[in-house]
């Protein structure tokens, strides 16, 4: 009996590919076009139904079906509303990674299963393997492309129905059996922006929601230079945007945001891409999701990052009450930010992660 699966199409070329890769691997394949958020503008809607279209293109040209469906109101309350509160209290949250959980891998799923699939599918560059009853997130080939560090919170029940096809794939292979596909997707740029939401003038964006509170920008030192339009529309190690440029009787660096007060509403900056104020050696975590249910057995010389792309760094994870945990890198990590996530890692295995709450010199 043949194994139905249905894959997540975005209309873009990692999706479509993975699609011609299951068909050709004689499983039954079906599609499904996700709808999460409710286009409120012109350029917005037009985005989505040229998404929409791609994928039905691709669709067509492979002879599967694609189902659409809504998940805006999923997407609104468990996704976006968090985005909000985070945003609010001074953080930066990673949206990708609380949307992959709960609309990727869990609203689609509960979909999925009920249109009787076997399997999910999607085109993120991650691996999979089981062992003894026990699934394990795998780094993507393409080290430059691996996205585990997105999905580090997903469980084993969502791994168990979940197929990677592009695992093993590097982005420049995907894009030569896409145009070898003739897909009309084949040099159609990557996306990037909030999840489902997409490409955005951020701040502009945030002002809907959260309305502006100006206050100060001061420096480590003390000194008011500047004024923003409120604490939580800056993220920490932003250069662009702060509106200071040069000030007299100072050096000709760059200024950088290394921290926010938000008691007093202040955004604290400091100059120079190097300067100590954005090195920190600890990050302090709540509780920690373990994808295999169980922390390692050795949590002293363990790998993580602390943001996409960024190469694995050595550290140490020691409970410091309960639920909390105390990550201690071996060199001081540049510009740890509040409200994103430290992730896992012991060789190409993703072991799980957590929000960063705080951070320590």
């Amino acid at each position: 009996m043949t194994n139905k699966v249905i894959i997540g199409m975005s209309g873009g070329v990692d999706s479509s590919v993975a699609a011609f890769l299951l068909c050709d691997a004689g499983y039954e394949v079906e599609g499904l076009f996700m709808k999460n958020w409710e286009e409120d503008d012109d350029e917005e809607y037009c985005a989505a139904a040229v998404d929409l279209e791609d994928a039905q293109s691709v669709c067509n040209q492979l002879n599967i079906p694609l189902h659409t469906v809504n998940f805006s109101s999923e997407y609104w309350d468990r996704v976006f509303n968090n985005f909000i509160k985070e945003y609010k209290a001074g953080r930066t949250p990673n949206p990708d990674i609380v949307c992959n959980k709960e609309i990727k891998f869990r609203a689609f799923l509960d979909y999925a299963m009920n249109l009787n699939a076997d399997f999910i599918a999607t085109g993120h560059y991650v691996d999979k393997s089981e062992k003894e009853n026990c699934v394990y997130l795998l780094k993507g080939m393409d080290q430059n492309k691996d996205q585990s560090y997105f999905l580090h919170s997903l469980d084993q029940s969502q791994l168990k129905y979940t197929l990677f096809p592009l695992g093993k794939l590097e982005k420049s292979k995907v894009r030569n059996l896409a145009k070898a596909k003739n897909f009309n997707v084949h040099d159609k740029k990557d996306s990037t922006g909030i999840c489902f939401i997409g490409e955005r003038k951020f701040k502009e964006f945030l002002k809907n929601y959260i309305p502006a509170q100006a206050g100060n920008i001061v420096t480590t030192e003390g000194d008011i230079i500047g004024s923003h339009e409120g604490v939580m529309y800056y993220t920490i190690g932003q250069r662009q945007g702060l509106g200071i440029g040069g000030k007299q009787n100072l050096p000709e660096e760059p200024w950088y945001v290394v921290d926010k007060n938000i008691k007093n509403n202040d955004l604290i900056v400091a100059q120079g891409h190097d300067n100590q104020a954005l090195y920190h050696s600890i990050v302090i975590t709540q509780e920690i999701h373990w994808i295999n249910d169980n922390p390692p057995v050795h949590t002293f010389n363990l790998k993580a990052k602390i943001r996409y792309r960024q190469p694995d760094q050595t550290c140490s994870i020691k409970e410091i009450s309960n639920h909390a945990h105390e990550v201690k890198f071996k060199d001081p990590q540049w510009a740890i930010t509040p409200g994103q996530s430290v992730v896992f890692y012991q060789d190409n295995i993703c072991l799980g992660g957590a929000v960063i709450e705080d951070r320590k010199i």
